[in-house]
C-alpha cells in the first residue's frame, strides 16, 4: 500500500471513530454532510476574499484549516458501511490525483459547493483543485486532518460536552498548542495520531 493510500485509509477510520464518538448511531441519522460542505465553502470565501469593493488579502492558513474541515464532511459522505476503507481510499486517491480547476480558487471552490448543493456529493476532484490552487499537498491535508481530528477527540475526553474543558492553556488556545505539537512529529510515523494526543496530554493543565 502506498503512503498516500495508507493515509487516506487512516483518515477514513478516524472519521468513522469521531462520528461514532459524537453519536453512536451516526450513520443511520441521515446527517446532511453535503450541507456542511457548502456552508463551509461560503465561510471560506470570507477568509480568501471575494469583495471587489474593498482590499482583501487571502488568509491562506485559515483557508487550509477550512479545507481540512470540509474533508471531514467529505469522508463522512463517502462512508457507506458497504465499501471497505481500502476501496474508498483507492477511489479518493484516484480522484485527488485528478484535480479539477477553474480559472481561479474562488471558481473552483464554487464547483465544490455546487456539487454539494445540487448533487449532494463530495466532489473530490474539485477539492483537489482547491488544494492545488492554495498550495496544499496530501501531507498538508493529512497533518491538518489528523491534528484536528485528534484535538476533537481530546476535547471530548476532557469535558467538552459538560463544559469543563479548558480551551486556553498557559496563555495559548488549544489550536495553537496543536499546531506546535503537530510540527514536532514526523507524519510518516505509524502512530502519528497517538503521538499527537500524547503531546496534547503532556501540555494540558493537570487537575
Amino acid at each position: 500500500m502506498s503512503a498516500n493510500l495508507n493515509k487516506l485509509v487512516v483518515m477514513l477510520e478516524m472519521q468513522n471513530a469521531m462520528n461514532t464518538k459524537v453519536h453512536e448511531q451516526w450513520f443511520s441519522q441521515g446527517f446532511e454532510w453535503n450541507r456542511a460542505i457548502w456552508v463551509e465553502c461560503a465561510e471560506m470565501l470570507d477568509h480568501y476574499g471575494w469583495k471587489w469593493w474593498k482590499k482583501q488579502t487571502p488568509d491562506t492558513e485559515q483557508v487550509i484549516l477550512e479545507l481540512v474541515d470540509i474533508f471531514h464532511f467529505g469522508l463522512s459522505l463517502r462512508i457507506d458501511r458497504e465499501t471497505s476503507y481500502l476501496e474508498l481510499a483507492k477511489q479518493l486517491e484516484k480522484q485527488l490525483n485528478s484535480p479539477k480547476t477553474a480559472d481561479d480558487f474562488k471558481q473552483t471552490l464554487e464547483i465544490l459547493a455546487a456539487s454539494a448543493v445540487a448533487d449532494k456529493v463530495f466532489n473530490a476532484e474539485a477539492f483537489a483543485g482547491c488544494m492545488v490552487q492554495i498550495g496544499m499537498n496530501i501531507d498538508d491535508l493529512y497533518r491538518g486532518y489528523v491534528g484536528k481530528n485528534t484535538l476533537n477527540f481530546f476535547r471530548q475526553d476532557h469535558g467538552y460536552k459538560d463544559g469543563s474543558y479548558i480551551k486556553v492553556w498557559h496563555g495559548k488556545e488549544d489550536n495553537e498548542h496543536l499546531v506546535e505539537v503537530v510540527k514536532s512529529i514526523d507524519t510518516e510515523q505509524a502512530d502519528f495520531a497517538k503521538l499527537v494526543y500524547q503531546g496534547l496530554e503532556a501540555r494540558y493543565p493537570k487537575g
